[in-house]
């Protein structure tokens, strides 16, 4: 009896899962064909269901330019699988036609409909390339003279040089500094391609590159120069310029492997002719792109930082009574879609008795085609030290939005911080307004007066006279001294912050150790993404700052060119522009997780030799 209820249970719960698994798989509704047709040819046409269809829901398509010799005929499959004790199921539908073509030419097969559940769906429209015969278009001597050529010349001979062709398709040529635009790598192929070798993709000279998933990117069907071919997106990036100007978009390139089948030689007394298979490499080369880059407009307000999309920003402010001594935070979230990588934290100007502390970053970005979308958020950590209120500036950020063109400023609320004193009953020696000094420093100033003396004061000369004595000359001459010395000190170290690039330079390596330290943080969470994000940051901040470039101009061409005029040998040019290629492309490689300490290592390594070759 246990058994029985066993196996009904057993059965019930498969019959559960396969409905499940079939309810969850998604409805698709494709069309298939030959790429290339003769006049007078008869062809299969197929439109291909993976669900159950609503009953006489099928609409077939005009075939307009053909002539339908057979259909439609159905044919159903389904098919269970079980793997790791999942259990699948999964059924199709097919309506085949068989259809002639009538005269040469570009023809579309419009879009045929069919009902799911009640839901409509139809298939893209189907281009088909119409020629008057097989082979039209080759020399009349070819057949005549195949038995004089080798099998893989004439399979060599039989892919034109437009059979496969790589193009890169930008979505716009012009666009604002800072501005994304989408550059798709994309196949054209009208023969057989079974393989791809030697793939090159540019490495993007003047922009900051995103690649974008393509891994299920389908293949369609496309006319491109009057003839059709079937299209694959090789590779696609979100681009952002860097630098204003004309900037250029290198060719990229690979070798496809056609298969092609040919007539043998050699034929067999028994069985007559047969069939030969070659692989066939041709090398195709996309075409350059160039791509005008516009500067921003003038007159960006104050609070401007680079940023260019459309954003939003959402302020939490601390509460508006706190006690001295007590820790808050000022959190400031800026969403939307744009160059969100780049946008730095806005400016938060507190108090000068408040201590404030290293602005806390977060992000959730998402890399899609449209560009890039999320948020970053930044929190400013502070202690109100004085007790008093205070009126604190709202936050301010800029953005330019390339579609109004124009600078949108986004502020926050004001604020009212009412400090109390702490629970120790301490003011946190509060300042006093306008005289830059505490209550307890006034008090202070009361001790410090006396009165004067009345009566016969009986003066009398105790001890030899200071002025002009030998310890009068000596002290005089060390005030001097020390005061000659102060001001030597005080120009130089003025010439020094007037001097930026020196500046740059000295905190250079400062800024580069606390992000390797963030990275490192990164790298033992095994969080790939932010690690390599974080490893780029350090690695183009440091030679920003070292060799005073401007981010608008930082390539690794020009950080090759201030490395020789500084002295730096070839090697060490070519180590970074190893380390960052190897960043960028390992963000997105599955297989990179267990090279993060080399990278790590690598980068510090870079770093600490740099630093010791240049001085500043």
């Amino acid at each position: 009896m246990r058994t029985r209820i066993h196996s009904i249970l057993l059965l019930v719960w498969a019959v559960a899962t396969v409905f499940r698994a079939g309810a969850a798989e998604k409805v698709a509704f494709e069309v298939s064909s030959p790429l290339t047709v003769a006049v007078g040819e008869a062809f299969r046409v197929e439109f291909t269901l993976n669900a159950e269809p609503d009953k006489d829901t099928f609409e077939a398509p005009s075939f307009e330019g053909f002539d339908v010799l057979a259909g439609p005929t159905v044919a159903k499959g389904s098919s269970i699988s079980i793997i790791n004790g999942s259990m699948t199921q999964s059924t199709s539908y097919t309506y085949t036609f068989v259809v002639l073509a009538q005269q040469a030419g570009n023809i579309v097969i419009g879009p045929a409909r069919i009902e799911v559940k009640g839901k409509r769906y139809a298939t893209n429209p189907l281009p088909i390339e119409v020629v008057q015969e097989r082979g039209a278009g080759r020399p009349q001597g070819d057949r005549d003279n195949r038995d004089e050529q080798s099998g893989e010349a004439d399979a060599q001979r039989r892919i034109a040089n437009d059979d496969i062709l790589l193009r890169a398709i930008v979505s716009r040529t012009s666009v604002f500094k800072g501005e994304p635009l989408r550059v798709t790598f994309k196949l054209y192929e009208r023969v057989n391609v079974v393989g791809y070798d030697g793939v090159k993709f540019p490495s993007f000279n003047g922009f900051w590159a995103q690649e974008l998933n393509t891994d299920n990117a389908p293949r369609r069907r496309e006319t491109y120069n009057g003839k059709v071919y079937e299209t694959l997106v090789a590779r696609e990036f979100l681009l952002y310029p860097q630098q204003s100007g004309t900037l250029t978009i290198d060719p990229a390139e690979l070798t496809a492997v056609a298969q092609v089948v040919v007539q043998s030689r050699n034929i067999d007394p028994f069985f007559g002719g047969g069939h030969e298979v070659y692989n066939v490499p041709r090398k195709v080369q996309s075409q350059r792109v160039t791509v005008s880059v516009k500067n921003l407009p003038a007159g960006a307000p104050e609070s401007f930082n680079g940023a260019v999309g459309r954003f939003t920003l959402d302020a939490t402010l601390p509460p508006e009574r706190i006690a001295a001594n007590s820790a808050s935070t000022y959190t400031v979230k800026i969403a939307g879609s744009g160059n969100l990588t780049f946008v730095q934290a806005p400016k938060l100007t507190l108090p000068t008795s408040f201590e404030q502390y290293n602005v806390k970053t977060t992000e959730s970005i998402n890399t899609t085609a449209a560009g890039i979308t999320g948020y970053r958020q930044f929190e400013y950590p502070f202690i109100a030290r004085a007790e008093g209120t205070y009126e604190v500036a709202p936050v301010e950020f800029t953005y330019f939005d390339p579609e109004r063109m124009q600078y949108t400023t986004l502020r926050a609320k004001p604020l009212t911080l009412d400090v109390t004193p702490d629970a120790g009953g301490s003011s946190g020696a509060p300042v006093v307004p306008g005289l830059g000094m505490s209550k307890e420093e006034v008090r202070l100033l009361g001790q410090d007066i006396r009165f004067i003396k009345l009566g016969n004061p009986q003066l009398r000369l105790d001890r030899k006279p200071f002025h002009f004595s030998t310890a009068y000359w000596v002290s005089l001459a060390v005030i001097l001294a020390t005061f000659g010395a102060a001001y030597v000190a005080l120009r130089r170290r003025i010439r020094e912050r007037q001097n930026v690039a020196l500046v740059r330079g000295k905190r250079a390596n400062k800024v580069a150790v606390q992000r390797f330290r963030a990275a490192k943080r990164h790298m033992e969470e095994q969080n790939r993404h932010a690690f390599y994000d974080e490893m780029l940051r350090a690695l183009w901040g440091y030679m920003s700052d070292k060799l005073n470039i401007p981010v608008a101009n930082l390539t690794k061409e020009n950080v090759r060119e201030e490395l020789h005029k500084r002295g730096i040998p070839a090697e060490q040019s070519q180590r970074f522009t190893a380390i960052v290629t190897q960043c960028d492309e390992a963000q997105y490689s599955p297989a990179a997780s267990s090279q993060m300490h080399e990278v790590y290592a690598e980068g510090v390594d870079f770093i600490s030799q740099i630093e010791s070759a240049i001085k500043h």
